[in-house]
Formats: structure tokens, sequence, C-alpha cells
């Protein structure tokens, strides 16, 4: 028979659970303060947890114990008119109902629950070392054990089918990666290799078109060839910043007049069209450390896609707020909308739905959002327009410090 001190030699789950909590931690990066919460909270419930380890089989027997106490007085009460050897003879056969009934009672306990408890705790510590290989062997029982033990089945069969899915997962995007990055460096070769011929191209088509008579319908063909060769280029920038990024320049500096730069060359853009764009200035907004050349980037790209989405008239509207500790900038239309089964990709590299569209500027605009510890988000209805949100903390190393 089984004692119940066993259960003291037995490994507590505590270690297992404790273990992957500190392997998490440093893998992490967690500082020694954070190890340190980690020791005192594993001390405490170890002290918690020994103590539960004996306390539940004393709260088990000690009800049992008392009553059984409590009739050997009364029996011992009811025999005093008994002369002494039969008196003897039903106390000792009481004591001994009494010590066999607490012998029955810890050896139930100790095959019916501690068992399978010992069984649980070496599987638990065996699932904190990395093993999902594991089960227990009383789940099968119909009682709330064996329901304990199928739950502790069910969860470890997620956790290992999880753990499958994250590392196919994993293969997946380092096998996209490695082909990304080839990717990279061949369009970082093309696109130096087609802009050298092309600022010659340029520069003969600029000849050309001063060498014209005014009178000259080719003037109009030269035009033409400026814009292709401007829209060429655009191509090739946004192919070598993807390929070689290039760090932001932070300085504090105001949101405000970064935004208004961007609109003012949308408004550009959009002179020839129904198209109405409002910009609301936030002077309560404080200087926000950013680099006012990439996040202008970021909402030119997103205001010329918003001008693209508007079929005739329409209107965009560009706002700023401040949300907690981040400014959200905030640009809407009134356009086409993006089908629901199109958002999930649209920051994907070369992701398009638009004819003419490289598929590169709203990847190019998270990652410069992402840079300055900021998120980018998107909200769209088909037939009544979408909605970007712009966010960037107040301070990189704020957001830095609490993204660690």
């Amino acid at each position: 028979m089984r004692m119940p001190e066993a259960m003291e030699s037995r490994p507590e789950p505590k270690n297992a659970v404790a273990s992957l909590a500190r392997d998490s931690t440093n893998d992490a990066g967690a500082g020694r303060s954070t190890q340190n919460d980690y020791a005192v909270d594993e001390a405490i419930n170890e002290t918690r947890l020994g103590s539960i380890g004996v306390n539940w089989q004393l709260k088990a027997v000690a009800p049992v114990a008392l009553v059984l106490l409590a009739g050997l007085m009364l029996f011992v009460l009811a025999t005093v008119s008994f002369r002494d050897p039969e008196r003897h003879a039903v106390l000792v056969v009481a004591g001994a109902g009494a010590i066999a009934i607490c012998a029955v009672l810890i050896f139930v306990l100790a095959w019916f629950v501690q068992r399978p408890m010992v069984e649980l705790q070496e599987k638990i510590a065996r699932v904190g070392e990395g093993d999902l290989a594991v089960s227990v062997s009383f789940s099968n029982r119909k009682d709330e054990i064996g329901q304990l033990g199928r739950n502790f089945n069910h969860m470890v069969e997620q956790l290992r089918e999880s753990r499958e899915e994250i590392e196919l997962l994993h293969r997946t995007q380092m096998s996209r990666a490695e082909h990304f990055a080839t990717l990279g460096e061949l369009a970082a070769g093309l696109a130096h290799e087609i802009r050298n011929p092309l600022a010659g191209i340029a520069g003969v088509v600029e000849i050309i078109g001063r060498d014209l008579p005014a009178s000259s319908p080719a003037r109009a063909v030269v035009k033409d060839v400026r814009i292709e060769i401007a829209q060429i280029n655009r191509i090739l920038t946004d192919l070598l910043q993807t390929a070689r990024p290039h760090p932001p320049a932070i300085r504090r500096s105001n949101l405000n007049t970064t935004v208004e730069h961007a609109v003012m060359l949308a408004r550009q853009q959009a002179l020839s069209r129904p198209i109405e764009i409002t910009f609301t200035k936030n002077p309560a907004l404080p200087e926000i450390e950013h680099d006012s050349d990439q996040i202008h980037q970021v909402l030119l790209n997103l205001l010329l896609n918003a001008i693209q989405a508007i079929e005739g008239t329409g209107q965009i509207r560009v706002d700023i707020e401040a949300r907690g500790d981040s400014a959200a900038m905030i640009v809407s239309d009134t356009g086409r909308g993006i089908p629901s089964e199109h958002l999930p990709n649209i920051f994907r590299p070369f992701y398009t739905t638009k004819g003419n569209g490289t598929g590169l500027g709203l990847s190019l605009a998270r990652r410069i959002v992402e840079q300055h510890h900021g998120r980018i988000e998107v909200t769209s209805a088909v037939g009544k327009g979408s909605k970007f949100v712009v966010s960037l903390p107040f301070s990189r190393a704020e957001a830095q410090h609490a993204a660690s």
C-alpha cells in the first residue's frame, strides 16, 4: 500500500510550469528583475503547493478519525457498567474497527486519488520539458478524475497540433523570406541597371522637347514620354526601397506640417478631377519623434490610393487625433472601397488589384510605420469607401520599452 507521504517525493507540477515560464522569459530577453520576480513567485508557489500536497489527505482522513474517536468515547461511556474483561473486549473490537476503517480509507485515497494525481504531476512535468506525446492512463475512468484526465489529454493534443502548425508556418515563412531576399537582390540589381539608361533617355527627351518648335504636335508626345519616364522611375525607386530599406532619421518635429505637405501634393494630383481633399489640423498635438520624409511618403501613398479609388465626384478627409500615448492620422475617402476578401492581403508585397500598380506602396507604408513602432489599420466597405488609420507613438523610446 502506498502511503500519502509518497507525494512529497514526487516532482511537483510547479517545477515544470516555473521552468517553462523562465524559458519563455529568457527567450523574450527579459532582465534580471523579471527573473527575480519569477524566483519569488516560484518560492511562494512551492510553499503553497507543498502544504496542499499534505493537507488534502489530512482533511480527508481527519473527519473520519474524529468521528471514530468520538464513537470510541461513546463506547467507553456506554460500557461503564460492563465488567472489565467484557469492556476491554468491546473496546478492543471498536478500536480495531476504527483502525481498519482508517486504513481502508487511506488505501482508497492512495489508490483512487493519489496515484492519478502523482501520474498527472509527472506528465505535467514532461509537458513542461517539451514532451507533447504524453497522456494519462486514467482518462477512461467514469468519474471526475477521469474527466480531468480526458481534459488533460485533449489539452496536450491541442498543444501538439498547435506546435506542428507553428513549425510548419515557420518553415513556410523562412522559405518565403529566402525567396523574397533573392528577389530583392535581383530587383535591386535590375533597378540600378535600368535607371542608368533611363536617365540618359530622360535627358535626350528633354533636349528634343526644347528643340521642337512651339507649334509642333510632337510636344504632346514628348510630354507623355516624360510622364511615363517619371512613372518608371517611381517604380524603380519603390523596388530599391523594398530591396534595400533605409532606417528612419528620427527627430522631434510637428506632425501637422508633415501631413499638410503630403495633402498639398495630393491636391496637385487631383486638380483635374472633382475630388475635394480636406485637412483638419490639431494645434494641441505635441511634437512627435518621426522621420518626416518617410511619414510624408506614407501619407502621400494613402492619399494617391484614395484618389485612384474615387470614380467621379468624391471626398477625401485627413484628420489628426491624439489617442492615449500616440497620434493617429486618419485618411478616409468615399471611393469604391476594398472587398473583404482583399483586405488581409493589401499589405503584402507585389499584391495589387490595380492594373497599373506595383503592389509595393502599402507594403512600404506598413514597414515604415512599424519601424516607427507604430501601426497601420484599415476598414473598408464596398461602395462606401475606406479609412486608413496610421498611429505613431509620441516617444519611440517608450514604445520600444513597452514592446520589449
